[in-house]
């Protein structure tokens, strides 16, 4: 998600998020968030929230291209923004950025979400029951693509078997930056998860 991208969503939000909000106390972020959500793009709740992520601070300014992949591996896996890289468990934007993971499980709560254009929703994440699982539900009729921030893409990357070494080193740079509706690509020995990616302007406040 890069910065110009990061200005256009700010711009947006400050276009529409007002009037549309306008009977609703809330507080606005200075600077968005992000949440990676799985589940299918026709939901309007369920279940599996704990399955999903939220970027506090944006993934895509702090992040490290592929392309220098090499020298953050000599660099002892940290990143020059002070992250650590985990080889097993690691992720990649539209442009070719590995970033810095999300927060897991999501935090329960209330959070106003959006796609950067028309839709808003408020996404409502509750806290897991005795087996971790987390139910989630938006309002307003709201589908999970509604509130998808198409340009963004997000993909995890894992092991696909013990002993299975899922580098970034194996993934076709040429693919970046991918064309619209584009997922990034499959990279050897490795199982890759798609993540929705939902813009977090605010939280609702009492009163």
């Amino acid at each position: 998600m890069p910065l110009t991208r990061r200005t256009l969503i700010a711009t947006a939000l400050a276009f529409f998020a007002t009037p549309a909000l306008a009977q609703r106390k809330f507080r606005r972020f200075k600077r968005v968030q992000y949440i990676a959500a799985l589940g299918l793009e026709n939901e309007t709740s369920g279940t599996g929230a704990e399955t999903w992520g939220l970027w506090r601070v944006d993934p895509g300014p702090i992040g490290v291209w592929l392309k220098f992949y090499k020298l953050l591996a000599k660099a002892g896996n940290i990143a020059p923004s002070g992250w650590r890289f985990d080889i097993n468990d690691w992720w990649i934007d539209e442009n070719g950025l590995i970033m810095k993971a999300p927060e897991f499980p999501m935090p329960a709560g209330q959070y106003y979400v959006t796609n950067g254009e028309e839709h808003i929703s408020l996404l409502t994440v509750d806290a897991p029951d005795a087996n971790g699982a987390q139910t989630w539900n938006l309002s307003d009729d709201k589908r999970i693509k509604d509130v998808t921030h198409g340009p963004c893409r997000s993909s995890r990357y894992t092991p696909e078997f013990d002993g299975a070494v899922c580098s970034p080193a194996n993934a076709d740079i040429s693919k970046f930056p991918l064309r619209p509706g584009e997922s990034p690509p499959p990279v050897a020995d490795c199982t890759k998860k798609d993540y929705a990616v939902l813009i977090v302007f605010g939280v609702p406040v009492a009163g």
